[in-house]
């Protein structure tokens, strides 16, 4: 079988690129290897920003559906210390351009918007070969292939896409998340839940560890524990024993208040261990024909509340390039790529993960910048 466009990955970028080329009369077809919609919980709340997030929203029509899913309130910012001071609290007064909705909510959104088809669900891509003239073959783990004339990896930090256009191998930062959710907060963990607050918790840590947690829809608090250790670190805790590897990990927080290490001790499911990796910075490649990368495929970088919207951004991009150029896909690839670089390249330079011992300084700053990074 043979497509014009084939879009590998059902995320925020491969859907939002998706859904610009349908608003445009541009048919896609988007392969996932999720074998559905709810194969897996979406991960957490995200900022979605004025300057780029807003603008993919817009770009594919869907302003009122976002408004719809925004949580009121969840742009409040607490910034506490190990014994549970408050250094920092600043509410959400609705006047900022970062609302929060839950990734799931988007993700559905955007899957709400598309003719019923267009995502191929359980196709996972085990590999890509050139064809000629621009084409490309996808296998996939079900023994089946598909031509395309148009490829576009929207497949993550372990894309199988990009390998025909760089030779970049995903590198481990040094550091990693652990996740812990806690549920029904307000009833069954209130002093955790007052401490969290509306929104947003950061808590200044030393030693390399800090935690920061969510509040999100239906009472659950979301926590990120961060800890800068090296993989073998986090190899010797069992996480299928989920009460010892919890303890485990709040042993590196000895002495903090109780009501933040509850966090990690009292979580309702078991400790997720995430561990971060990155893409070289400035990462590009020199034009392929017909093939072409959004989101982590194109620049995987360190949570920095920027990863989600560079994706939609780039989906919503590429999508209105193909448009304008629907005779030239290579001039509209050229025209997507070099605006992407630029935009990657500027972000991942100016806001990386935190450092290893942030400043209060610094943690202020990164929380509550309110334009465009530069």
């Amino acid at each position: 079988m043979t497509t014009d466009v084939t879009i590998i990955g059902a995320g925020l970028g491969g859907l939002t690129l998706a859904r610009v080329l349908h608003v445009h009369g541009v048919p896609a077809t988007v392969y996932e290897a999720e074998p559905s919609p709810t194969a897996r919980a979406q991960g957490g709340m995200l900022d979605i920003h004025d300057y780029n997030g807003q603008l993919a929203v817009r770009a594919a029509g869907l302003m009122d559906e976002f408004r719809s899913i925004i949580l009121e309130g969840r742009q409040a910012m607490r910034i506490l210390d190990r014994e549970g001071n408050v250094r920092l609290d600043q509410p959400d007064d609705g006047t900022g351009g970062r609302p929060e909705a839950q990734r799931g909510d988007l993700r559905q959104m955007l899957l709400d918007s598309l003719p019923a088809g267009t995502v191929r669900w359980g196709r996972k891509a085990s590999g890509v070969r050139p064809l000629g003239g621009g084409r490309h073959e996808v296998a996939f783990a079900d023994g089946t292939t598909v031509a395309t004339r148009l490829l576009v990896g929207a497949d993550g930090a372990w894309s199988r896409v990009r390998p025909l256009l760089s030779d970049a191998v995903p590198e481990y930062t040094g550091m990693s998340f652990v996740e812990t959710y806690l549920f029904d907060a307000e009833t069954r963990h209130p002093a955790v839940a007052k401490t969290v607050g509306g929104g947003t918790m950061f808590v200044l840590g030393a030693g390399g560890g800090q935690i920061a947690a969510h509040r999100e829809k239906g009472g659950t608090l979301h926590t990120y524990v961060i800890l800068n250790k090296p993989l073998d670190w986090f190899a010797d805790i069992d996480f299928a024993r989920s009460g010892e590897a919890a303890a485990r990990i709040a042993k590196e927080f000895d002495g903090w208040a109780p009501e933040l290490t509850a966090l990690i001790t009292d979580g309702d499911t078991a400790p997720v261990l995430r561990p971060l990796y990155t893409l070289p910075l400035g990462h590009r490649w020199d034009r392929v024909p017909g093939a072409t990368l959004v989101g982590d495929a194109a620049h995987l970088i360190p949570p920095n509340g920027e990863g989600a919207n560079l994706a939609m951004l780039d989906g919503a991009e590429l999508g209105a390039a193909l448009a304008a150029h629907p005779d030239d896909v290579e001039a509209a690839l050229f025209t997507y790529e070099q605006a992407m670089f630029a935009r990657g390249a500027a972000v991942t330079e100016a806001e990386t993960a935190f450092p290893v011992n942030p400043t209060e300084e610094d943690v202020i700053s990164f929380f509550t910048r309110d334009e465009q990074p530069r």
